[in-house]
């Protein structure tokens, strides 16, 4: 599947990394346009068989997938000037632009339309995202699905659920990271390295992470059982209970879906 990603900022390089060290689209079926060439030879120089191009409409014009990663107030120009049709696929990442903007914008051509949101997690094959499509058929949502898994783990929502998961996901890696940040800071005042404390932090979370999502568990459970009593863990957990620590975080999560 020829792949077009418009655009090679953070997100798009990101996509353009996490692609290429997948299996599902090979790196030399995928081309990347930029209108400047500092991010286009970065890329190059770290995966020689993408390609790269200044020119969007070179990129869009025989691919079979278009990757808007462009900023939102760009999108209706780009749209204008590579001018997709079906049976391209088209695929969003441009923040708070729904679908029916989207479709707007194409002169309401129903070519198959996805809004995607990733996380920044992706150039590591480790993104939560979210996908929603409008005009396509059940078998191209499960190509869009099967290429965004390979680059972490992706669900098809509606997207009148995107505000609230967005918040959980793409903002939720921010406050995931404020927490390593935190108890990193716990850890000098402790007498800890930074650089120890930082991998000591992040690889905790990674455990917590994959016990939930490779078991038929729930947080709570996995919280009982290091929590024994008159143990330290429970002593640590009323603390957090004790300072806000649940609510701080519900607030964030709300706070950022407006």
């Amino acid at each position: 599947m020829r792949t077009a990603i418009i655009g090679a900022g953070n997100m798009g390089g990101a996509i353009a990394r996490g692609l290429a060290k997948g299996t599902i689209i090979p790196a030399s079926e995928i081309i990347v346009s930029n209108p400047t060439q500092d991010k286009l030879d970065v890329l190059k120089a770290e995966i020689p068989d993408i390609q790269v191009t200044s020119s969007n409409r070179k990129a869009a014009k025989d691919a079979d997938l278009i990757i808007l990663a462009v900023k939102p107030w760009l999108v209706n120009d780009v749209l204008s000037e590579i001018k997709p049709k079906a049976p391209q696929m088209l695929i969003s990442i441009a923040a708070g632009i729904n679908l029916g903007e989207l479709w707007n914008m194409l002169n309401c051509q129903p070519l198959p339309l996805f809004r995607v949101i990733p996380n920044t997690g992706i150039s590591e094959m480790q993104s939560m995202t979210l996908i929603t499509s409008a005009y396509a058929t059940s078998e191209q949502a499960k190509q869009v699905l099967d290429i965004f898994n390979e680059m972490g783990l992706a669900i098809l929502l509606p997207e009148e659920k995107f505000a609230a998961a967005t918040s959980m996901t793409s903002c939720g890696i921010a406050y995931a990271l404020k927490y390593i940040q935190a108890a990193m800071q716990a850890g000098v005042e402790l007498g800890i390295r930074p650089t120890d404390g930082m991998k000591m932090v992040a690889q905790s979370l990674k455990g917590a992470a994959e016990l939930i999502l490779n078991n038929d568990t729930h947080p709570a459970l996995e919280i009982d059982k290091v929590c024994t009593p008159g143990g330290l863990t429970i002593k640590g957990i009323n603390s957090l209970e004790h300072d806000g620590f649940t609510s701080a975080i519900i607030n964030a999560i709300k706070a950022s879906t407006t």
